[in-house]
This record gives structure tokens, C-alpha cells and sequence, in this order.
């Protein structure tokens, strides 16, 4: 059994499973010689999008780990260096931070200043980049860049994360805690009007590059020999460049975020 899990990006604002504590939690706590898993998970968000709510969207479980390839949930990548301490891997992760305009509250943005009719979806798109990760006795620390390779946004960001894995029994939980760099053009377009938008009359704003400081709790749990129960509760703080977005429910100071999922290792 491993002993250490770092708590991946589950806040930035693409906070899917694949991205969360709980998919990392699941690939680093099974038994050695159990390269697969298969399960379903659940991803619960508060959503700070006006008039949006809770968001739940069903997710894969999906995890294998190999001696140089590795898959987790929504993302993989390749190890170009593995070592007991360090690693540095080449990685490709979807980034699921869109949104249909018909799933914001017209009456919301209408009271933002927005008319929903004038605005456009924003797409999901694909990151790739590298990530970097140390580990020890004192937990593990990881950085991360990813660039969107799909041009949704044409932005990229830079990470830092640190979790230290607290065992009792057969569970382990994860605190964590990390800082996540946006590009401008990647908050602008998640979190700004865009250009074409402007051009129908909708008042400009762009936040530009935003910083967003985030805690989460990863955890998990065998059930059985072969099933595990994994999850993760996030929290990102959402800076007054962000927050102050029209698209955004008014004070909104923060995201939660909750994704539970079950497993079973091959």
C-alpha cells in the first residue's frame, strides 16, 4: 500500500472528479499489484455561476497505473521521470469549467446586467502540459502547467499543491491545501464577457490573470478487499477580480465542491 496522496486541483475552476483528491487518493491507496480500477463517481458543485445552483454530474471512475503510463478519472499522461522521492510526468487533462447560458438564471444575470440572449456558452476544453511531484515523510508538494491545447480559452495556468496523508486504521484522509495562477485569457473567458458579446452591446468586463487559493480533504476507504470508497470536499476562494464578475451570483466569496465515488481494483 502507498502511503502518500497529494491532493490534486479539485477547485480550480475545472473541478472534475479526474482532477480531484478522490481519483489521486484511489490510484496511490490500492494494493501495488492492482493496476486498474473501475467505478462511477459523483461530482456535487455549488455553482457560483448566477442562477445555476447545485450542479451534479456523473462521472467514470477510471484509474490505471503503469510503470510509465498512468490514467486517472478524466486525465493521463506518461512518466518521464519516476523515482521514490520525485517525478515528472507529461500530462493531458480535460478541464471542465463550461457552461450552457440556458443553465444560468436569466432573471439572475438580468439583475446583473446581462441579457442571457446577447451571451454565449462557454466549451469545456482539453490541458496539457507537465507536472512535477516530491514526496517524503513531511507529505507530498506538486507544481503543475497546463496550457489548453483545444483553444476554448487559449490560456493556461500554474499550480501549486500540497497534501500530507493522515491514516487511521484502513482510512486515509488527505488534508490539502494550494494555490492555482490563471492566465488572463483563461479567466476572461470563464469569468469575463467576450469580445463578440461586447459587440452586441453587453457591457465589457474582463477580470484578467486571477490568483484562487483553495483547501480541500481527500479520503479513502477499502470496503473489502478489492472495493474502495474515495471522495473529496473542496473549497476555492475566488478573488475580487473573479467574484466581481456579472456572470457570478453577487458577494459570491467562494466554490465548494463535493465528488464521491466507489471503485473496485483488478
Amino acid at each position: 500500500m502507498l502511503r502518500y496522496a497529494l491532493i490534486a486541483s479539485l477547485l480550480s475552476p475545472s473541478l472534475a472528479l479526474a482532477q480531484s483528491s478522490g481519483t489521486d487518493l484511489l490510484s496511490k491507496t490500492k494494493s501495488d499489484d492492482d493496476r486498474w480500477s473501475l467505478g462511477v463517481a459523483a461530482r456535487i458543485k455549488d455553482s457560483p455561476y448566477a442562477g445555476e445552483g447545485t450542479n451534479v454530474r456523473p462521472l467514470p471512475l477510471v484509474t490505471y497505473e503503469g510503470d510509465r503510463f498512468f490514467w486517472r478519472g478524466l486525465s493521463g499522461g506518461v512518466h518521464l521521470v519516476k523515482g521514490d522521492t520525485f517525478a515528472l510526468d507529461a500530462v493531458l487533462s480535460g478541464r471542465f469549467d463550461g457552461f450552457d447560458i440556458e443553465d444560468l438564471g436569466r432573471r439572475e444575470l438580468l439583475a446583473n446586467g446581462l441579457d442571457a440572449d446577447l451571451l454565449e456558452d462557454r466549451d469545456d476544453g482539453l490541458d496539457a502540459g507537465l507536472a512535477a511531484s516530491w514526496r517524503g515523510r513531511a507529505g507530498e508538494l506538486k507544481i503543475e502547467a497546463l496550457a489548453d491545447v483545444t483553444d476554448a480559452s487559449g490560456g493556461y495556468e500554474l499550480s501549486l499543491d500540497y497534501g500530507y496523508a493522515l491514516h487511521w486504521g484502513r482510512t486515509t484522509i488527505v488534508p490539502g491545501a494550494g494555490v492555482t495562477w490563471m492566465s488572463k485569457d483563461l479567466a476572461d473567458y470563464y469569468y469575463g464577457i467576450l469580445d463578440e458579446e461586447v459587440a452586441r452591446g453587453v457591457t465589457a468586463y474582463r477580470p484578467g490573470s486571477a490568483v484562487v487559493p483553495e483547501v480541500s480533504v481527500g479520503f479513502s476507504r477499502p470496503l473489502g478487499r478489492k472495493w474502495r470508497i474515495v471522495g473529496s470536499v473542496k473549497y476555492e476562494f475566488l478573488p475580487n477580480e473573479i467574484s466581481d464578475s456579472p456572470l457570478l451570483e453577487p458577494d459570491t466569496s467562494g466554490a465548494a465542491r463535493l465528488s464521491i465515488g466507489f471503485a473496485r481494483s483488478f
